[in-house]
């Protein structure tokens, strides 16, 4: 446990207490204790009281297994959040991108020299409130959630006792508003990109992801069954194409419109297996942002609606599944979402209401012939 001595003064032969040679130079009272690892540990405070209110923390911690170093929390969030970035290695290659800007960008201008032991719960509110004149709500929350997590690290290597960046308020996140096209719309665009149509209904009835598709090789595709397993995907990241597996990691089977099937089959003649099913004009991955430039943009531009990008097509294969008559569940496998929560968050109001149907349901059990009543 944790010991207090008096510097200034001991005791006597005589029993008596008799200055020190340090009476009255420096803080006069001295913890003691000895940490997890059996070694030695002390601080110095000038009043009694703050060395009694420090000793029975450092008891408290022993005791609770919540003990942390006095010194674990003097290193810098410079050199916490580098070391945090090493650690991510888990982490799909855009997201561990992303955590890198967002560290360089905005956690690193205001917090790099701080020491994670002064970074405080009303600090980190004050910044965030000063995000919010600068940025989305959405953008505060990504950012907060990069210090969050840097400083949550802290915590599970007892570099801190707990997260001062835990429950500080953001602004409201509104969830953006998706739009829709209709079965005629995705016609109308596929016809404006000419020649790479296919690809705006291949994306429009699965709903993959861009990357999904771009890495699409011919021997996931059966045209017999009308399936597409996702088993891959591709992501450039500064520049460098990036391969690994879906997002949530996991492999999901899609199914083809009998339409897309027969046309993907006259599209996939005298392809290998291994080959990529969507390419570039002169092979390769199919990046959209060359494809935006190249052929996108130019038909969103002519058949609209104004500023519609490839991703809601992702959207819109959602809207056209649940109008078909696709429950949750469905709709859930179909895009890859981790949880039929997650689904239901963003396309619920797309789901038909049915609250009449079963009272009228009910209602009519309730009402037929024959039916006891108690």
């Amino acid at each position: 446990m944790a010991d207090i001595d008096d510097r200034w003064h001991r005791t006597g032969p005589d029993g008596k207490p008799e200055r020190t040679d340090r009476y009255g130079i420096g803080a006069r009272w001295l913890v003691r204790w000895r940490d997890p690892d059996g070694r030695q540990r002390k601080k110095s405070f000038r009043r009694k009281a703050d060395a009694e209110q420090y000793a029975t923390t450092i008891e408290h911690g022993l005791l609770s297994g919540t003990y942390i170093a006095p010194d674990a929390g003097k290193i810098t969030m410079g050199e916490w959040a580098a070391k945090w970035l090493d650690a991510q290695a888990h982490v799909k290659p855009t997201t561990l991108n992303r955590s890198a800007g967002i560290i360089r960008t905005h956690v690193l201008p205001r917090w790099e020299k701080f020491r994670l032991a002064d970074i405080s719960h009303a600090d980190v509110q004050s910044w965030v409130s000063d995000l919010s004149r600068e940025l989305s709500p959405a953008s505060v929350a990504k950012v907060h959630r990069v210090l969050s997590l840097i400083l949550a690290w802290g915590v599970r290597n007892d570099r801190l006792a707990k997260n001062p960046a835990e429950g500080v308020n953001l602004p409201r996140v509104v969830a953006p508003e998706h739009r829709y096209l209709s079965h005629r719309q995705v016609a109308d665009l596929a016809d404006a990109c000419a020649l790479d149509g296919l690809v705006v209904l291949f994306l429009a009835y699965t709903g993959l992801r861009w990357g999904e598709m771009a890495a699409l090789r011919v021997h996931r595709i059966d045209l017999d069954r009308r399936r597409v397993l996702v088993a891959e995907s591709v992501t450039e990241v500064s520049g460098r194409l990036v391969w690994g597996t879906p997002k949530n990691h996991e492999r999901r089977s899609v199914p083809l419109p009998r339409f897309v099937a027969e046309l993907l089959g006259k599209h996939l003649v005298d392809k290998a297996a291994e080959g990529l099913v969507f390419t570039a004009p002169q092979g390769g991955v199919l990046r959209v942002r060359n494809f935006r430039r190249a052929v996108f943009d130019r038909a969103v531009a002519e058949v609209g609606p104004v500023g519609f990008h490839p991703h809601e097509l992702r959207h819109t294969a959602a809207s056209l599944a649940i109008a078909s008559g696709a429950d949750v569940k469905i709709v859930q496998q179909m895009l890859g979402h981790k949880s039929a929560t997650m689904t239901l968050d963003q396309y619920g109001h797309l789901f038909p209401d049915r609250l009449n149907e079963i009272a009228d349901r009910m209602d009519a059990a309730v009402c037929a012939p024959n039916v006891p009543r108690t």
